[in-house]
Formats: C-alpha cells, structure tokens, sequence
C-alpha cells in the first residue's frame, strides 16, 4: 500500500531526482498497533537530512496525517517514508524550484525468528568499506550501494548482519543496523561524524544508558576491540537490539547489559502504543 504526495499511487516521474540521482532521504519506522512508533524522532532526522540536503522539508503535520492514515490498520508492519528532490531535467543541478515528492509506502514486517532476540545472531566482517563524506554522516540519503553491495557478499542463511569498516579500518555500523560492544561494564559505539547512520533507536540506547548511570563512549573501534568484547549487540528500528552470539568463529554471551537495554526498549516501545 503506498500514498505518493497523499494519493494512492504507485508511480513516480521517471524524471524524479530520486530515481535518477538517488536525490533523497528515507526513513524505515515500525508500526505496532496502529501506531508508528517514535515517529517524532524519524521526523527530526528527516528534516536534518532535508536541512543538509537543502531539500524543502515537507510539512510534518500533513506527514504525521498520512503515516498515520496509512498504518492505523495494522497490527503490526514496517512504514517506509521517501523524500526526494522531485522532477528535474537532466544534469546535477537542483530545479530552481524544488517541489519535493514524498512517499509513504507500508510493508509486512519481516518473518525474523524469536530467537534472533533472545538467543543471538550470527555476524561477519565485510570486505566492503564505507567511504568518508562528513556532509552526508548520520542522515539516511537514499544513496546506500556501498551497503548492497557488502550485503552481496554472503549467502549463507546462518548469518544475519555483516559488519561495515571504513576506509581507515575503523568498525563503523552493520549492513542494516548500529553496533554496540560492552567492555568491562561500560558500553561503547563508533562516532558517526565520518560515516554511517545515526540510528533512531540507537539514539535511544544512548539515553537510557544516560538514565541508569552506565558508563557510555563514542569512540574508535578496530575488529580486535570488537572481537574482545563481553558482550556485542545490533540495533535498527526494525529489529530493535539484536545480541551478535557468533562472529569469525568467536562466540560472544548474551549478557545482563544486552538484557536490561533490551527491556528498556520494549517499555519504550509500549509507550508510545
């Protein structure tokens, strides 16, 4: 089901910037209950994106209408909202007056086992690297080639999520998610101001770990670091917090931090129902 620029269509201009140049911005946002959940922070992210882009941020109250027009329906579905630069003739330069197009589109949620929760996943380094580009760190452009084509690198079902460097060796995010360790008792994540997605929910995490006084860092974090963790977790606004059980062959418990942040994020998520 998709509402392009409000209207129940499934079309867009083939003379779209964000067909042609992937001139845009998106935003993936669960739906329980009818409801979808944090959207007022997708909201802030977007228009981030839309200020770096210098994109027209659309209106957030007729935004707000439409998602939840689209998503009051369903128990449980992923909402997809795309915003790009609109029509424009050939070449890079932007349309002297930009309309934006926007499109909401609402999916199934994906079948992930229980376990993947409760048990852990299975994860490996990437040989693709993510390139810097400060301009663009943090915001979800609609440009993501580097991370299909990491996610191309395996078949085998029995992985979940591969982990992303950068071009300094650096461990950045997943294919799909951010990436936390815990060391020691103090939870850590790579900074984002070179690369990578700042994750709605990883956002989250930061704040509760504020709130129960655990020891955060954003810092540099090479593969060794990463392999000696106690304990290592995923996380995205679809699959909330995956623990990562196995990597290269190393196998990683699910510990007490991984659980209390989890419960935290299933409060969370109940509260905005």
């Amino acid at each position: 089901m998709f509402l392009l620029n409000g209207e129940h269509r499934h079309c867009v201009d083939v003379s779209d910037r964000g067909f042609q140049y992937g001139d845009g911005l998106f935003e993936t946002i669960e739906v329980l209950q009818g409801k979808p959940l944090f959207f007022d922070r997708h909201l802030k992210r977007l228009a981030e994106g839309c200020r770096r882009l210098l994109i027209p941020m659309p209106d957030t109250a007729l935004l707000d209408v439409e998602a939840r027009q689209l998503s009051q329906s369903s128990e449980r579905a992923v909402l997809k909202l795309m915003v790009t630069r609109g029509s424009g003739g050939r070449g890079y330069r932007q349309p002297d007056h930009i309309i934006p197009t926007r499109l909401f589109g609402l999916h199934p949620y994906p079948d992930y086992p229980h376990q993947f929760q409760t048990d852990g996943i299975a994860a490996r380094f990437c040989g693709q690297r993510l390139s810097l580009n400060p301009s663009l760190a943090g915001i979800k452009h609609m440009n993501r080639l580097e991370q299909i084509l990491a996610r191309a690198e395996w078949q085998d079902d029995s992985i979940q999520e591969g982990l992303m460097l950068d071009t300094q060796d650096r461990v950045v995010e997943g294919t799909m998610t951010n990436l936390f360790i815990v060391k020691s008792g103090s939870l850590y994540t790579p900074p984002l101001g070179q690369c990578g997605v700042a994750g709605i929910v990883r956002q989250l995490i930061m704040e509760f770990a504020q709130r129960i006084k655990l020891p955060l860092f954003e810092q540099a974090i090479d593969q060794a670091a990463v392999l000696q963790a106690d304990e290592l977790f995923v996380s995205n606004s679809v699959i909330g917090i995956w623990p990562i059980k196995r990597l290269e062959g190393q196998v990683f418990k699910v510990g007490v931090i991984t659980r209390r942040l989890q419960d935290l994020l299933s409060t969370a998520r109940m509260a905005e129902v």
